[in-house]
């Protein structure tokens, strides 16, 4: 029964409230779908003690989908450590999500449909992590993208968000392209998309070559690169990056269940679940780890200048799941794993605090406009500064001890990739912390930079907003040292099993217990430099920023603007298709088929017709010369004997 609860309980609510919303009343819909996820989450927690801690994995069939010829695939629900981690964290994390969003939206115009939405979400989610084959897996994987393109845009009265909600939808369907080319080539190299049959069949198949890109590749090498560009869409990585902060105009409690436990964690896991492939695939794994730590520091470097306080934790986002993609690279997927862990816990704190934050200010998003706001929502401000600190990775909050081994096994690969990902991860750490901590300042402390109006206003969020707030805070002060050895400690085989499968040689997880102590302590390092930094820019000397913003405007410009991607896209992808589509849209469809096609055809009609109509004068000699031009012609025709 809690196997399947876990699973189909948030869907039952969604169902309930999508159908019957407007019979239930908002308060109706939102205790039904609150209360399905309470229970999903009861699940979800049991599941995960009972096969994480106490090893009773097992999967769970409940139909068979596909059975054609030689191919069949089956609906089952797979509960391994790897799952059980998912479950329990997606259900946690949207079930506090959920509560809160019952004091944030408390005055939206279409409440049930929100609730609904939400509930659909995390049971795609819990659909893709619970996957015993790759087309379940791809069935969650574009129920995701589904349910995230109605809630980016679930104010669809404007045009902002429904212009983030199809950037998100294409964007992702690029990954997808590869995502299910990579389903392909597994099944033809495997014969089945069944993990344990695939896995069980791929070392048969390590030297097996293919004709791709003009060359011979090894097979495996192209199914994990293509399985990875899929993951790239889903997590935001480097290239397929650009709907992450447009998806900012959701809701905040979307901003917190995408960015923290569901969607962008969706192609880490994927990486993780296919370990055994990846770890036959050592180009791929260097290409994971290089794409991850390019991205870790790439959208550090940008959250370092944005002032909305939603895209500046967006680019935090990015970035984290940069440090987990060159773990996976590295063959530290427990690592992978557990940053992931104790991000979904204070980055939805974050997120949820910057929406205690919007709602104080008004529906304000811009730090500049706000300050001096500390002491009139004390109880955010403390729960942000907790966030805050487990972002930068101070002692001992969770970050702390996901973020540093995530450097170790960096570290401990002994790969030039491997050294890559570790001195970028450190420059990120510095960046990290700076950031963070300049958007704790700018948007409490200093002089109020909002008008009178607003300031009058300023309150802090109901019980109902602060209680999930409180309940992640004690996640990202505690997950990490209570989950540290288990998840990476030094017998971290006998938590993960099966789920995780490492290769013999790849010894990063192991020498990450044995770096030199610089290497320890040099992120804790950074990441108190990177707030001195920003107490002495933003605290001491407040006008300073603006004036090396001044003087660098090219480099500041270069950052604000996200290194011109969109931009860039918008030149090499999005004009030319305009083009190309108007040109075919006017001459091919509008000239050429309705021009000679229908449109044609009716013009024709329409001039004959118009010839023909002047013919009937309704005058009598014009019809009695008609009549004596048809007989002189049938006189000539019999005289000539040509009748």
């Amino acid at each position: 029964m809690i196997e399947t609860g876990a699973v189909f309980f948030p869907l039952l609510g969604a169902i309930i409230a999508g159908f019957f919303g407007r019979s239930l009343g908002d308060r109706g819909a939102q205790l039904v779908t609150v209360g399905c996820m309470a229970l999903a989450a009861a699940c979800g927690v049991a599941l995960f003690f009972d096969v994480a801690f106490a090893g009773n994995a097992r999967t769970v069939v409940l139909a068979t989908w596909i059975d054609s010829g030689s191919f069949e695939a089956n609906w089952a629900l797979r509960y391994d450590t790897l799952s059980a981690v998912m479950v329990g964290m997606v259900t946690f994390i949207s079930t506090l999500i959920h509560i809160y969003s019952v004091g944030y939206m408390s005055h939206d115009r279409s409440i049930p449909r929100f609730m609904a939405y939400l509930s659909l979400f995390t049971f795609a989610m819990l659909m893709l992590v619970t996957a015993d084959n790759l087309i379940q897996l791809f069935f969650g994987w574009e129920g995701v993208g589904l349910a995230s393109y109605l809630l980016i845009g679930f104010w669809f009265d404007r045009e902002s968000a429904n212009r983030a909600a199809m950037k998100a939808f294409i964007v992702n369907r690029v990954g997808d392209v590869g995502f299910a080319l990579g389903i392909c080539g597994v099944f033809v190299l495997t014969d089945s998309i069944a993990f344990d049959a695939v896995f069980a069949a791929l070392a048969g198949h390590g030297s097996t070559m293919v004709s791709a890109f003009g060359g011979e590749v090894r097979a495996v090498e192209l199914c994990a690169v293509l399985l990875f560009i899929g993951a790239m869409g889903k997590s935001a990585q480097l290239g397929l990056h650009t709907w992450l902060p447009d998806a900012m105009e959701g809701p905040t409690p979307v901003s917190a269940l995408i960015h923290a436990a569901t969607m962008v964690t969706a192609g880490v896991f994927l990486v993780a679940r296919m370990s055994p492939l990846f770890e036959m695939a050592p180009v791929a794994l260097a290409l994971v780890t290089i794409i991850g730590a390019s991205t870790a520091l790439f959208a550090a470097t940008i959250g370092c200048v944005q002032n909305d306080i939603k895209r500046i934790i967006a680019y935090s986002t990015c970035s984290q799941l940069g440090y987990m993609f060159f773990a996976a690279g590295v063959s530290a997927y427990p690592a992978a794993i557990f940053h992931l862990f104790t991000h979904a816990f204070f980055k939805a704190l974050l997120f949820l605090g910057a929406g205690s934050v919007i709602h104080a200010m008004s529906d304000e998003q811009d730090i500049r406009r706000m300050g001096g706001i500390w002491r009139k929502i004390p109880a955010t401000y403390a729960l942000m500064w907790i966030g805050n600190l487990a972002l930068a990775g101070v002692p001992f909050f969770a970050g702390f001890y996901s973020k540093d081994m995530v450097l170790e096994a960096a570290w401990g690969a002994h790969t030039a990739v491997g050294q890559y990902a570790f001195w970028c991860g450190i420059i990120a750490a510095f960046l990290t912390a700076f950031y963070s901590w300049r958007l704790l300042i700018l948007t409490f402390h200093g002089e109020p930079r909002a008008d009178h109006h607003v300031m009058e206003h300023v309150h802090e969020s109901p019980p109902v907003m602060v209680l999930p707030l409180v309940v992640l805070a004690i996640g990202a002060v505690f997950a990490g040292a209570v989950f540290y050895e288990p998840f990476v400690g030094h017998h971290w085989q006998d938590f993960w099993r099966t789920a995780i499968v490492v290769a013999p040689g790849n010894d990063a997880m192991e020498n990450a217990h044995h770096v030199p102590l610089w290497v320890k302590w040099l992120p804790v390092v950074m990441g108190v430099s990177g707030i001195a930094l920003a107490y002495a820019l933003y605290m001491g000397a407040p006008g300073l920023p603006a004036r090396i913003a001044a003087r660098f405007q090219g480099v500041y410009q270069f950052l604000l603007n996200k290194w011109y991607f969109d931009e860039l896209y918008d030149a090499l992808f999005v004009r030319p298709s305009m083009v190309i589509g108007r040109a075919l849209w006017k001459g091919g469809d509008g000239a050429i088929i309705d021009g000679f096609g229908p449109d044609g055809i009716a013009a024709a009609a329409k001039a004959t017709a118009s010839k023909v109509v002047k013919l009937q004068t309704g005058l009598v000699y014009h019809y009695a010369f008609a009549m004596m031009i048809g007989i002189v012609v049938l006189v000539t025709l019999f005289a000539t004997g040509r009748f």
